[in-house]
């Protein structure tokens, strides 16, 4: 859907949306992001090239995984390119950022060349980990990874906000999970420590509706993800539409850096 919405505003200078046609729900909170958003011709060029290269990426390395030049394992993060374009169009590049193996598209946002996250996968010495993480742990500047530990990196995001506040930056850390770590037990110690001294996170699942073979339906007593926080505040956005995720991201940065904690 989001590729289609860039490619037909290419001759406009510039272009109001109205956003969240799938509602933007709340979860304790009076108010969310707004309704109307207004996206440049330049903006989306970037957006909808960065989402192409994303994409044509992860077929490059679908097809090298079956040609047996990847060995391990091969995690892609096809038709999440929305989410990862999004968010970063509207947070810093100081902004820390963890995730989990379905990492390759957020390591080519943070910085990390095409080649060297392809070269990382076969193993080659002059991939961003040396040729030593493979799928499962991409690194590159402010960006954590890649982890392989189903939800352990949720905690993590919660110890490296800490830091942040620690040092008194204004910064905020991007906490990523899917839907297949959403009941792990340390997912939810991470929500109470967040909320507990009140660091700046926005943690966030990321819902492709199966948590590698298994559907949400059949594994989670509660789908309700942006509810999982109890006493954190949430919403739920349209994780296919590129300029919501990035309205929505805006707005939950924002209100992290006032001393929230936000579970999208």
């Amino acid at each position: 859907m989001c590729l289609f919405q860039c490619l037909r505003i290419f001759l406009l200078h510039y272009l109001s949306l109205p956003l969240f046609p799938q509602e933007c729900r709340l979860h304790r909170l009076e108010s969310g992001p707004p309704l109307t958003a207004t996206l440049t011709r330049t903006d989306a060029l970037h957006y909808h090239r960065e989402m192409f290269v994303i994409r044509e990426m992860e077929r490059e390395g679908k097809d090298l995984y079956r040609q047996k030049k990847i060995r391990g394992f091969f995690h892609a993060s096809i038709g999440q390119e929305a989410c990862s374009v999004g968010m970063e169009a509207s947070i810093r590049r100081d902004d820390p950022l963890i995730t989990a193996y379905r990492s390759h598209g957020w390591t080519y946002t943070r910085g990390v060349p095409v080649r060297e996250i392809l070269a990382e996968l076969m193993g080659k010495a002059t991939g961003c980990s040396k040729g030593k993480g493979g799928s499962m742990h991409t690194y590159g500047p402010n960006f954590y990874g890649g982890n392989g530990i189903v939800g352990a990196q949720v905690p993590l995001g919660a110890g490296i906000a800490f830091a942040l506040k620690y040092k008194g930056l204004d910064n905020i850390c991007v906490a990523l999970y899917g839907d297949g770590a959403a009941n792990q037990g340390q997912v939810f110690e991470g929500y109470n420590m967040a909320a507990l001294w009140k660091l700046p996170v926005i943690f966030v699942c990321e819902n492709n509706n199966y948590g590698m073979g298994t559907s949400a339906e059949r594994a989670s007593a509660s789908t309700d993800y942006w509810t999982r926080g109890d006493f954190i505040p949430g919403l739920k956005v349209d994780g296919m539409d590129v300029v919501t995720v990035r309205e929505a991201t805006k707005w939950a940065a924002d209100y992290c850096r006032s001393g929230n904690v936000c579970d999208a």
